[in-house]
């Protein structure tokens, strides 16, 4: 999109992408974020912006793995969604990913169907184009799925409290308290990212997945805290 944007060559954020400046990134605020989100997902239909991620997710290498970006699933992760299944648990993945981006993968990668991903979305508007019912993509946040947001977003399209919620990072410990808040019995756990040779180390200072005020809770209500480092016997999946 920036050649038929070159203000975005001198304007941030977009400048920091076209760049590649992973420093400046690192300091995106929360409407730096949605200001991209907002351009860069809008004005396409839903189903056209679902064709171009499932395409481009058939070929993009993940740079320090060299492994399809669809294939940087964790083999544990794989592992306890089949757990899950065959006690008949039904399953969401609540994202600050894009809804519309997480669910071109899902069922593929996770085998958790579309209406079954809570994500961040844009805006849409109904129209009819050339005889075809479509929803078109606005420029537009409708809601920014992180932190506080993620319990409002389970209530609104689940209706139901959770009794067991997997996270990583303080962006998820809104979501892990409202599923410890529970009348029945429920499990709550964080992952720590704690493997830098296998996957990534990231902590309390780290600017992107700070892992802080989630980890002094779960230490302090007992939560279940999962380690990379010493309970990943592999990370992910053999390559086939």
């Amino acid at each position: 999109m920036a050649p038929a944007n070159p203000s975005w060559s001198t304007e941030m954020p977009y400048k920091a992408i076209l760049e590649n400046d992973t420093k400046a990134m690192a300091e995106f605020t929360e409407q730096d974020i949605v200001q991209l989100v907002a351009a860069t997902h809008s004005d396409i239909t839903v189903e056209a912006f679902q064709a171009i991620a499932i395409d481009w997710l058939k070929t993009a290498k993940h740079p320090r793995f060299n492994r399809l970006f669809t294939d940087c699933v964790f083999q544990p992760m794989l592992e306890l969604l089949d757990y899950l299944r065959a006690k008949n648990f039904k399953i969401f993945i609540v994202s600050v990913g894009g809804t519309e981006f997480v669910r071109a993968f899902s069922e593929k990668v996770y085998g958790i169907p579309p209406e079954n991903v809570i994500g961040s979305s844009v805006k849409t508007r109904f129209e009819q184009q050339n005889g075809q019912a479509v929803l078109m993509k606005l420029p537009e946040i409708e809601s920014y799925n992180d932190k506080a947001v993620k319990p409002a977003n389970i209530n609104l399209h689940i209706g139901r409290k959770p009794i067991l919620a997997f996270g990583n990072s303080d962006g998820d410990l809104a979501m892990l308290q409202y599923t410890a808040d529970n009348q029945r019995p429920s499990l709550m756990l964080l992952l720590h990212h704690d493997d830098e040779e296998r996957e990534w180390a990231y902590d309390r200072q780290s600017r992107i997945g700070r892992l802080d005020k989630a980890w002094d809770e779960a230490k302090q209500r007992g939560w279940t805290i999962v380690s990379m480092r010493d309970d990943f016997k592999q990370v992910y999946p053999r390559k086939k």
